[in-house]
């Protein structure tokens, strides 16, 4: 059964292993606002944030294992490749359309009323860039399922190590980063490469206030 208003609530996160992912769960784990944290992962997890006493990681089928898990208050989910990192255009949708939608339709399903949620800059279902389209496409399918509460982060290119999180290397982040770094803060905000503890921050806030209704995080919005 979900908590109430004053008592410690349940988190469910998937996505743990990406750069925001794993931003969110430290901070999760962190905030005395959770008395516990659920993780589901295609894959067990490493590090030692594992070990955690308020954490439980649940590995294989992700919608299955939150349909069949216990009913988190706030779900977040940081699920996302490249049509590179996938192999093709179906595999990317499979992640990045599929799975999210299975994901959060199952998380409501089981009682779960507010939802944090990773896109894109540029997401829009009616875009030319089949990128932007499948995460506009995504949200739209995620407006419709009925949560109390929709944090939807739009975040522009990540600043973060993946190939500490052994994760590929994307090179648009790298050179972004890179070539930009000494311009920076005269990059528009709306633009600028963002760090993933700011896009993770931004999420807990936004469920954490509990306003209902969609809000959309915009990458200008989550650099303040």
């Amino acid at each position: 059964m979900a908590a109430s208003d004053n008592a410690p609530r349940r988190a469910l996160l998937a996505g743990a292993s990406g750069l925001i992912g794993r931003a969110l769960l430290a901070q999760l784990l962190a905030d005395d606002r959770y008395g516990h944290v659920d993780v589901v992962a295609r894959r067990p997890l490493a590090g030692a944030e594992t070990r955690h006493p308020k954490l439980t990681v649940m590995s294989g089928d992700m919608a299955a294992l939150v349909a069949g898990g216990p009913v988190a208050d706030d779900a977040y989910i940081a699920l996302g490749t490249t049509i590179a990192v996938a192999g093709s255009e179906a595999a990317f949708r499979a992640v990045d359309f599929d799975l999210v939608v299975a994901i959060a339709r199952a998380a409501r399903a089981a009682g779960t009323r507010r939802l944090g949620v990773v896109s894109a800059l540029g997401a829009d279902p009616r875009s030319r860039v089949f990128y932007n389209r499948v995460k506009g496409e995504m949200e739209a399918a995620l407006r419709v399922l009925g949560y109390d509460t929709l944090a939807i982060a739009r975040p522009s290119l990540l600043v973060g190590d993946r190939a500490a999180l052994g994760q590929p290397v994307r090179r648009a982040e790298v050179w972004a980063t890179r070539l930009l770094g000494p311009v920076m803060r005269l990059v528009p905000a709306g633009v600028r490469p963002i760090e993933a503890s700011a896009v993770a921050a931004a999420l807990r806030t936004a469920l954490g206030a509990g306003e209902a209704g969609v809000r959309i995080l915009t990458s200008a919005t989550m650099q303040r």
